[in-house]
């Protein structure tokens, strides 16, 4: 295949496809080690790469390295249609019998012939070659940032530390052509760039090997195969591109330009120099503005400009030497990376790490539209259900001795393990420096191993879980640096996640005027230019946690608003993201209750946890009444009150001659006795009757009152009697008797069936077993 740094081959090294004469016209030979081309990863290899293109696919193949054998190229185009596939798998079928490998450009030609870069008339996809390094967490870290790809390849070939070399693809929504492709060939680089990839793939003509093919270099024989197959996920190019470009480059790669070698410019003649995309000049637009952009870092960081002069010349760079310019958002993303990085390298300047990056002096302001219209993916929390959002700040208050420290270790260490804790989730284990200034080493080490932790989790956080001893210090300027330097110590490769101080007050700095927490002034400047500013150095997505002690407040305070307890309440509030309180509803109780307030997402309940077996776990509130016994006791109170309401009323109706059934008697003393609508007192009739209180009368003939098709009948209770005593006089001695008229039950509703059935004996008043307990609980009250 040609391309252009090579003169074209003779032309006997074409070979037109043709599968009857050129390939299948050997008997078939064994293969002792069962490597073959595979015609399905071929076919999906295939659709990635070719799905959408229309024109000619230039292939080749020749023999791999280290075999000890010779061969020529064999160059074919096979048309993008639908046997593509088909076609492809013969070829390789018969590269395999001569022990050659596949390649293919990733794009389409209009003839056969063509394979130069120029001559590419269209690509649907865009490749990363990872070639070297750690490729695990290369790949990892193309997923963090740019979302799974649509196939990942593994080549054959494998890297000096043993791992997998890869092809990494991502499929477009439509085949680039004219100027998208060459913004296509320079993604690939970029991207390249950023992971430490294979840089030729700059170039469009670039070929790359054939997945379900046979790899045979250095006497390795094996199939290139697809690890990882998303089908339907496809990207569009501009958005992949601005992905692309707020992708940080991987940990360990630098890609600020080495001017120490004779083939680059100095410093001052590239801030001179203009550049402009498309690659026209020695330089790429990325390449100038990152230069620039480093070399005003460093005069800022070294205390030679200030940062206001820094940005001044980052933008005056831009205006005058990039065509076009990029965009001021895009160039304060560039800056804030560069400048976290070169902190990173060089550690943060002794005596103004409140300096901050070279930043834009515009205030970023956003239209209604331009909101609207922002379809873009939110950031993944830190720890979800938005509990702890990229750059955000939580508190967790709560009074001395209620088990903060406790708790926040038992919660920190399950986020380094990645696991959930009381219904808090990380996305991934998590990197947590926890600055601690209460505990002394020894007695941190005891603690650490008295908490009750599941054995796996204790072993998935050993190295992510990064703790101080007891601190004897201020987070004043200095003491920021140190924990600065102390955090990038203990996570060199990747930003740390999460930094907790605990507690606040023992680190406490309120500035020039010394002012104490409960001073708003003084938290906000320890907040602002202590906190924040100590997140910035280190990881401005960072989250962060403070553990913060609370005032005396009564119980009915803390009930009304929680968060008021907290010290320094109004500008800490104003502040955080998250508020977390921990305190005890009842002091002769070991049930703690967790207060939630979020700012970054819906509300969240509030929480009951306790300590079983030495470990938290969250408590059904439903079935917690020491907590609420107060609220429970007046919810019994005004069922007793409801209970005897209606038995009253009820004997009261029948001495007025008046009986009722279920339904009539609850429409008709609704809003009544304050018993309720209706429904409620039909519910409490029906609790009534389960437990042996109300029965019922299927034939009130005698008294007057037709027979009622209800289910059980008319209501009635123990000693009810129809109408007033009847006075009876005896003609023969004059003696006057009073005669009652009893309204005896003749069934009951069964408490295990709910059926009604037949009273054994109306004179004699039976409840239920189990009910004596309540008969006397409602006697002493």
């Amino acid at each position: 295949m040609r391309d252009d740094t090579t003169p074209d081959g003779p032309k006997e090294n074409i070979v037109h496809f043709n599968p009857w004469r050129d390939f299948n016209d050997a008997a078939p030979q064994i293969d002792v080690f069962g490597d073959e081309p595979d015609p399905d990863e071929i076919a999906r290899f295939m659709q990635v790469v070719f799905g959408y293109c229309d024109g000619l696919i230039p292939v080749r193949s020749f023999i791999d390295k280290g075999q000890g054998i010779d061969g020529r190229p064999h160059n074919i185009w096979v048309e993008a249609n639908e046997a593509v596939a088909e076609k492809m798998a013969t070829f390789a079928t018969w590269a395999w019998r001569e022990g050659a490998a596949v390649y293919v450009i990733p794009g389409t030609v209009a003839a056969p012939g063509q394979a130069k870069a120029a001559e590419i008339l269209q690509m649907q996809s865009v490749v990363v070659d990872i070639d070297s390094g750690d490729i695990a967490a290369k790949r990892a870290h193309l997923e963090r940032h740019l979302g799974p790809p649509t196939m990942v390849v593994e080549s054959g070939g494998i890297t000096p530390e043993g791992q997998q070399k890869a092809h990494v693809w991502w499929q477009l929504t439509e085949p680039a052509e004219g100027d998208d492709l060459r913004r296509l060939c320079r993604l690939r680089g970029d991207i390249a760039a950023k992971i430490g990839g294979d840089m030729h793939f700059r170039s469009a003509h670039q070929p790359i090997r054939v997945a379900g093919s046979v790899y045979y270099k250095n006497n390795l024989k094996t199939l290139v195969r697809i690890v990882e197959f998303n089908e339907g996920r496809e990207r569009d190019l501009a958005e992949f591109i601005e992905a692309v470009t707020d992708m940080p480059p991987a940990p360990g790669i630098d890609l600020s330009p080495d001017f120490s070698t004779p083939d680059k410019p100095a410093v001052a003649d590239v801030l001179v120099t203009p550049v402009r995309e498309g690659a026209q000049d020695d330089w790429s637009r990325f390449e100038g503005a990152s230069a620039a952009i480093g070399h005003f870092i460093r005069m800022v960081h070294e205390g030679r400009m200030s940062r206001d002069e820094g940005w001044e010349g980052i933008c005056g760079y831009n205006a005058a030497m990039l065509r076009p310019q990029w965009s001021i958002e895009r160039l304060k993303r560039e800056s804030e990376r560069l400048w976290e990085r070169h902190v990173g390298k060089y550690g943060p300047p002794l005596i103004r790490l409140d300096a901050g990056a070279p930043g834009p002096m515009e205030m970023p302001a956003f239209t209604l539209g331009a909101l609207l219209d922002d379809e873009s993916p939110m950031p993944e929390d830190i720890i979800a259900p938005r509990v702890l959002t990229p750059g955000g700040l939580l508190v967790l208050g709560g009074a001395p001795k209620v088990g903060k420290s406790d708790l926040l270790i038992s919660w920190l260490v399950h986020m380094a393990a990645g696991q959930p804790f009381l219904g808090f989730t990380p996305p991934r284990p998590l990197r947590i420096f926890y600055l601690q200034a209460e505990i002394q080493y020894h007695y941190l080490r005891e603690r650490l191993k008295q908490i009750a932790l599941p054995p796996e989790v204790l072993a998935a956080a050993r190295d992510s879980f990064v703790a101080t001893p007891k601190l004897k210090m201020l987070l004043d300027n200095d003491s920021s640096v140190r924990v600065a330097r102390a955090v990038q110590t203990a996570f060199p490769a990747a930003p740390v996640d999460i930094i907790c101080i605990d507690p606040i007050r023992n680190l406490f700095d309120g500035g020039p005027d010394g002012g104490g927490e409960n001073d708003n002034t003084a938290m906000m400047f320890f907040l602002k230019d202590r906190v924040e500013i100590l997140r910035e150095a280190v990881n401005p997505d960072a989250g962060v946690i403070l553990a913060h002690h609370t005032r005396k407040a009564t119980k009915h305070q803390v009930k009304d608003d929680p968060f008021l307890a907290l010290s320094g309440a109004s500008a800490l509030r104003g502040f955080y993201t998250s508020g977390l309180l921990m305190h005890r509803p009842d002091e002769d109780s070991s049930v703690r209750r967790l207060e939630i307030e979020l700012r970054n997402g819906p509300a969240l309940p509030g929480k009951l946890i306790d300590k079983v077996k030495g470990e938290w776990v969250e408590l059904n509130p439903m079935n917690e009444r020491l907590v609420r016994k107060e609220v429970g006791a007046r919810l019994d109170a005004e069922r007793l009150r409801k209970h005897d309401v209606i038995l009253g009323m009820l004997l009261d109706e029948a001495a007025g001659e008046r009986l009722y059934t279920a339904m009539q008697f609850a429409e008709t003393f609704e809003n009544r006795g304050g018993l309720g609508s209706k429904h409620t007192i039909r519910e409490r009739l029906s609790v009534l009757a389960t437990k042996g209180f109300v029965k019922f009368l299927r034939d009130p003939s005698g008294f007057g009152f037709p027979v009622t098709r209800s289910r059980f009948g008319y209501l009635c209770v123990e000693g009810m009697q129809f109408g007033a005593p009847v006075d009876h006089v005896d003609p023969a001695t004059g003696e006057v008797t009073t005669e009652a008229r009893p309204v005896l039950p003749s069934h009951f509703k069964c408490p295990q069936s709910g059926l009604c059935l037949q009273v054994e004996n109306p004179a004699v008043w039976v409840y239920p077993e189990g009910l004596e307990d309540d008969l006397t609980h409602m006697s002493e009250a």
